[in-house]
């Protein structure tokens, strides 16, 4: 019998494994266990399931309406996040490639680059997209690829309309001498008026004034900007200065917000100056901005007002004399837009839509 039952256990030993135990009456306890693989055997392997990329391509800042998206100007730097999700569950090294399908490949600050991306994340990049000053306007698209060894790839699409300059004026100057500047810029369809009367004698290594108009400007687009840079200047004679007077107003008569901000200097040093001023009145956010940040000695100036008859008036003057280092910036916005009416042969200026300050 015990013959048997070793040859028993000797043909279903692959299938099965047991404990034995034997006493006097024969067996007692049969276990049963997992079956071990027989050696040389090679089970088939599960193929793992492969991952996904998703790849997203928006425009940075807040949720803007369709009609007012992605608008553009030539020099102006879009900022986009490319975002890439995987979806997979194991970690995968990606390659992201842009593709440039209507715009030109240097406007791109990378054009690919290899990220690690964990089973289940998100990584985000930032891509800047700077149109070339002689960019014709119209419509622009790019392409972001995502790729990965055994994942899916994925690939997502950014899109801007570029709009056109009706005005541009670029000054730099460098050198030791005289030199003297006037510039005025008047914009009936847009409010926009500038004016600048600027005069130097001595040394200066750089002097920048930089000005553009865009009359139907859309989106985030300001209808007039101006970028103003001075890097040592110096009074080498007695009698030497940098002299300026310079007015931007912002016209509520002519559909802007009613600013205006006027600056007067007379400096015998400035260590540096970089001075934005931008006007919007036909885009999306109506206002009038004005920051700068200078380091100079001498004397200066800054009187800002907005007047909104029957509304607000607010005005803020400082004068400084002496060695300063400075910053301010200025807002103003959300005015009301301009309707005439006529009566009796006369005709009025009638304000709507007021609504308070808000920075």
């Amino acid at each position: 019998m015990k013959k048997y039952l070793m040859i028993l256990l000797l043909l279903t030993a692959p299938l099965a494994s047991a404990i034995v135990e034997e006493t006097r009456e024969g067996p007692t306890s049969l276990a049963w266990g997992p079956v071990p693989p027989a050696k040389g055997v090679v089970w088939p392997s599960v193929p793992p399931i492969p991952g996904e990329l998703l790849v997203s391509v928006d425009l940075s800042g807040p949720t803007k309406p369709l009609s007012q998206i992605n608008y553009a100007t030539p020099g102006k730097t879009l900022v986009y996040i490319v975002a890439v999700k995987n979806s997979g569950c194991s970690d995968v090294d990606a390659k992201i490639t842009v593709t440039s399908k209507s715009c030109r490949p240097g406007w791109f600050g990378w054009t690919d680059k290899i990220v690690t991306i964990p089973g289940g994340g998100v990584i985000s990049e930032e891509l800047l997209v700077t149109p070339e000053m002689r960019a014709s306007p119209g419509d622009y698209s790019f392409q972001v690829m995502a790729q990965a060894p055994e994942t899916k790839s994925g690939k997502g699409e950014g899109r801007f309309r570029l709009q056109g300059y009706d005005y541009v004026s670029e000054t730099s100057v460098s050198g030791t001498g005289q030199f003297q500047m006037n510039k005025d810029v008047r914009s009936m369809n847009t409010g926009v008026k500038s004016n600048k009367d600027v005069y130097f004698s001595g040394s200066v290594d750089a002097l920048m004034k930089n000005e553009y108009l865009v009359e139907r400007a859309k989106g985030t687009n300001p209808n007039f900007q101006e970028w103003d840079a001075v890097e040592n200047y110096m009074a080498l004679n007695p009698g030497d200065a940098l002299i300026g007077t310079e007015v931007v107003r912002s016209s509520l008569v002519f559909g802007g917000v009613g600013a205006k901000v006027l600056e007067s200097y007379n400096l015998q040093e400035m260590d540096y100056r970089l001075q934005e001023i931008g006007l919007h009145h036909t885009g999306l956010d109506r206002r009038a901005e004005f920051q700068t940040a200078d380091n100079f000695t001498g004397y200066l100036a800054i009187d800002a007002r907005q007047t909104i008859p029957g509304q607000r008036s607010t005005r803020d003057r400082e004068e400084f004399l002496g060695s300063f280092e400075i910053q301010r910036r200025l807002v103003f916005k959300d005015s009301p837009r301009p309707i005439f009416d006529c009566f009796g042969g006369s005709c009025f200026n009638i304000v709507e839509g007021f609504k308070p300050f808000s920075s």
